[in-house]
């Protein structure tokens, strides 16, 4: 389905990919290699396809988006190093993290350039309401970041709260993404909030299937070990859920994993968490925004690129990596 949804925009999304190359030259070889190691792990490049998808559907003329998608994927990119960094992460994609292969200040510090190369890049644009958004995205996800920190080994962490989190680390970039590209194509404030929605929802599904396969899922087919989250004391919704709803044994069990991390009781959690409703229940509030997603499409005009934001919600429902 992904390459099906990039097809749509086959010609964006061949120059997003040559102009990410290109904008991640630097005189400092170190650099280059982990900026291109990352980038060319094979990600979907979701958000910033989002970002060309709305631009299109709206009409838009010229060639802007595709910087504009650029900035999107830098701005995911180095998150997901510094995200790496502070996880201890080790897998990602498939292969080492860019701390294992390297180390945690070069990972930190080349996250560190991207961020500026992208905002070097947003200058270029020349919009101020889409510097605007993007600078308060920025600080959103970093509120998200710090939050995750604060619940994290927290077995009192409530799904209010949790919702939060995901909201200001994963889906504001999603939203954003979708936002600025209805700026640049100059559309109404009502559509511009319209695809904030849109995206905010598909963002928020997003993370919540990562939480069922983070559980569900295989480390081959993840790209990632399998229970990352439990091993270092997250709190993600499935866990949420039978902190809430379990028997007083699985409630437990679950808080001391929180609380210590680590995997010694893995596959008797992966057990509960599969028998008590949880996946269905994390999967239910997913689809939930996903109706809300597809709803807010509701206004812009059929065609091949309003379809392709139809089958990325789709697509962030159904994946299974």
């Amino acid at each position: 389905m992904v390459k099906h949804i990039h097809a749509i925009v086959a010609d964006d999304f061949a120059a997003l990919n040559r102009k990410v190359v290109s904008q991640l030259h630097s005189q400092v070889p170190l650099i280059e290699s982990i900026g291109h190691y990352i980038i060319e792990a094979g990600g979907k490049r979701m958000r910033p396809t989002m970002a060309l998808l709305c631009a299109k559907a709206l009409g838009y003329q010229g060639d802007r988006h595709v910087d504009l998608a650029t900035v999107i994927e830098f701005l995911h990119t180095a998150t997901l190093l510094h995200d790496d960094v502070v996880d201890m992460s080790e897998m990602r994609r498939g292969r080492p993290t860019a701390n294992v292969k390297w180390d945690n200040p070069s990972s930190v510090l080349v996250g560190d350039f991207i961020y500026s190369r992208a905002f070097e890049l947003l200058v270029s644009i020349g919009s101020m309401p889409i510097m605007d958004v993007m600078a308060s995205t920025t600080n959103r996800i970093s509120e998200g970041e710090v939050l995750q920190l604060f619940h994290k080994k927290n077995p009192d962490t409530t799904e209010a709260s949790y919702l939060q989190v995901i909201r200001n680390k994963t889906a504001i970039l999603f939203a954003a993404a979708c936002s600025t590209a209805a700026i640049l194509a100059g559309a109404s404030t009502t559509i511009q909030q319209q695809l904030h929605n849109y995206g905010l929802e598909v963002g928020m599904a997003f993370q919540l299937i990562d939480d069922v396969l983070d559980y569900e899922g295989t480390g081959a087919a993840l790209g990632k070990n399998v229970g990352d989250d439990l091993a270092e004391g997250k709190p993600t919704m499935p866990l949420i859920f039978i902190l809430q709803h379990g028997s007083t044994s699985e409630r437990q069990l679950v808080t001391e994993a929180i609380q210590h991390g680590g995997l010694g009781k893995l596959e008797e959690i992966i057990a509960i968490v599969k028998s008590s409703g949880a996946l269905t229940h994390t999967r239910k509030l997913a689809q939930q925004r996903i109706n809300g997603a597809l709803g807010n499409l509701a206004h812009i005009p059929a065609s091949p690129f309003r379809r392709g934001l139809e089958l990325v919600a789709d697509a962030a429902i159904n994946r299974s990596n």
